[in-house]
Formats: C-alpha cells, sequence, structure tokens
C-alpha cells in the first residue's frame, strides 16, 4: 500500500489534500503541531477512514519525524505547513521565517537521512515574485520578496532545489498562487469578504473593514490545485511548476461580485482600515501555468466568478447556522 505523510494536514490545502490521496488508495498520515484548542474540523470527516492516520509534530523540532518516517516508510511527503499569513509575517517574522525557512531544512534533512528516495513536495508561493513587475510570471521569472513570509519561501525554495541537485532527491516545488475555497481561513481576505457578506445579509454584522482593495491576485480554486501538487511527484523527473488561473482580479473586483451575490451595497458596508494594509504591499500577482499544462496536464476547473459562488454560498450556511443560534 503507498503511503503519503503530509505536514500541515489540517490547513485548507492540507485537508484537500488528504481526501484526494485518499480516494486514490494511500494511507495517509497527517502531521499537526499540537495546540490547546481544537483544530481539526477540516479534517473531522476523515478519522472514520482506517486508512487515514493523525501524528503531532512541530516544524520546530524533527526528532519526532525521524521516527514517523521509520514507523510509516511513506514514498510521497508533502510540506505544506507553515505560518502562512502575509500580514501577519510582518507582525512575528521570527516565528513565520523558523517555521518556513529553518522548518524546511530540518525536514528535508529527516526525509535525507531516513530515505532520500522518498519524493518531496515543498509548498513554494507566488508571494516569492513580489515587486517583479513582470507579468505573467513563470518559473523563470526573477524572485523579488516583499515580506517575511515570501523571503522565507525564497529560502525554502532555494534550497529545495539545492537539495534536489546535491542529493539526486526527487524534490517539486509547486510555486501556488492564490488559492482559495469554503476552508481558507476567516482572516484571509477573500473569505473575510464572502462570510462578512453573508452574515451582514442576516443582519448578524454591521460592517466590513479591509486594508488595500486595489491589490490585484490570480486566484484559484484549492481543490483544483492539491491535484497538481500530486501529479508533480508522478512524474519521473523532479521540476518546479507554476500553478495558476492565468488570469488576475483586484481585491475590489472580489468584493464586488461576492456582494452582488448578496445583493449588498459595497460603498455600505465596506470600509477601508489603514492597520490592515501591509508595511510593503505587492501590486500585482499573475501566474503563467503553460508548464504545468503541458508536463502535468493539469488546468483549473473553478474561474473566478464560481470560486466566489461556491464560497459565499457555503459561508451562507454558516451564517444560517448562526441566526439559528440566537
Amino acid at each position: 500500500m503507498k503511503t503519503a505523510m503530509i505536514t500541515g494536514v489540517t490547513g485548507q490545502d492540507g485537508s484537500y489534500l488528504a481526501e484526494l490521496l485518499l480516494s486514490k488508495g494511500y494511507r495517509v498520515v497527517g502531521l499537526k503541531r499540537r495546540t490547546s484548542l481544537i483544530s481539526t474540523d477540516r479534517i473531522d470527516t476523515l478519522y472514520s477512514n482506517p486508512l487515514f492516520c493523525l501524528e503531532y509534530f512541530s516544524l520546530h523540532d524533527p526528532t519526532t519525524l525521524y521516527g514517523l518516517l521509520e514507523r510509516y516508510e511513506p514514498i510521497e511527503f508533502y510540506n505544506l505547513a507553515a505560518q502562512s499569513h502575509v500580514r501577519v509575517s510582518f507582525d512575528v517574522p521570527l516565528e513565520t521565517v523558523d517555521s518556513i525557512a529553518m522548518g524546511t531544512l530540518r525536514v528535508l534533512e529527516a526525509v535525507r537521512h531516513v530515505n532520500k528516495d522518498i519524493r518531496f513536495y515543498q509548498a513554494s508561493s507566488s508571494e516569492m515574485y513580489g515587486d517583479n513587475p513582470k507579468v505573467p510570471q513563470s518559473e523563470y521569472t526573477a524572485l523579488m520578496p516583499a515580506s517575511p513570509y515570501a523571503c522565507a519561501k525564497v529560502f525554502a525554495h532555494n534550497l529545495c532545489r539545492n537539495y534536489r541537485e546535491s542529493y539526486d532527491m526527487h524534490i517539486s516545488s509547486g510555486i501556488l498562487f492564490n488559492h482559495e475555497s469554503p476552508r481558507r481561513g476567516e482572516t484571509f481576505v477573500t473569505r473575510k469578504i464572502t462570510l462578512a457578506a453573508a452574515r451582514i445579509n442576516l443582519g448578524l454584522q454591521d460592517d466590513l473593514y479591509l486594508g488595500n482593495l486595489s491589490a490585484k491576485r490570480d486566484w484559484g480554486y484549492a481543490g483544483d490545485y492539491v491535484d497538481a501538487m500530486h501529479k508533480m511527484l508522478q512524474q519521473d523527473e523532479p521540476d518546479d511548476y507554476v500553478i495558476a488561473t492565468g488570469e488576475t482580479h483586484s481585491v475590489q473586483e472580489w468584493l464586488e461580485e461576492v456582494f452582488s451575490l448578496a445583493g449588498l451595497d459595497v460603498g455600505k458596508y465596506a470600509k477601508t482600515d489603514e492597520r490592515l494594509f501591509r508595511p510593503h504591499e505587492v501590486p500585482l500577482l499573475l501566474g503563467d501555468p503553460s508548464k504545468a499544462k503541458l508536463c502535468l496536464d493539469w488546468e483549473p476547473k473553478v474561474k473566478f466568478k464560481q470560486l466566489a459562488k461556491i464560497m459565499y454560498e457555503a459561508d451562507l450556511k454558516i451564517a444560517e447556522n448562526e441566526l439559528k443560534l440566537l
């Protein structure tokens, strides 16, 4: 039986990836950090599956990982865990850089020493392009990171390439542009907007405060993007791939699309709060996924308007349940 190991399994991407791999007959070992709060709601439906296992693990102390790798003998390893909020990375840069940069190094060293034949996926990010005005951004576009998060991702990305070349390891990095879903954390702007629209619609919330509305991003659906992750590790040769839709839209456009679904007036409810701006803004990200299409036979299925509809309708159900509790 094929076994895959996933760090960050309780996150948006980890939960979708676990579901995908289980549907393909894998045994999935999900790794999560120990917290005092229950944070497993995204994977609650997986516990009844005998092929799913959940283990504790820390990016800051990989000693446990050596034993887990020896016990479960995975053939694939997906490194998704990190402090993933770009704005928050300015507030907690040490935590962000240690979890992403040094965390990736610790994981790579564990895999290299236990079994360097394990196929390894690294979650890289479109934020690595940062201030580079050249669009669309491809695997060959220069990296100009503009946040502690992005700087750490560049380090991890380059480290993976170095380990691939130095130790002949099958390591592929997915340079994923923004990808959203109903499982997106509520502090991320897309989800913040869809949930607020649903709550405002039902009288549960009065206003919505946002930061920079002019920032443009290439937004796709997380469920589509985890399929690309899996496809990368099925290739004979490892490589790096941009995963994106090839379309870009501003936060303002997302706000207007979602509020139109809710039948709400943007001007009446949405307000700008300077405290929510990043110290350094990235104005435009737009990916070129042509390599993924050619080599992985991968294309996004869900586009901008459909994504907004999926997320708003899911959050409307959540808001309706909240209303019933009042």
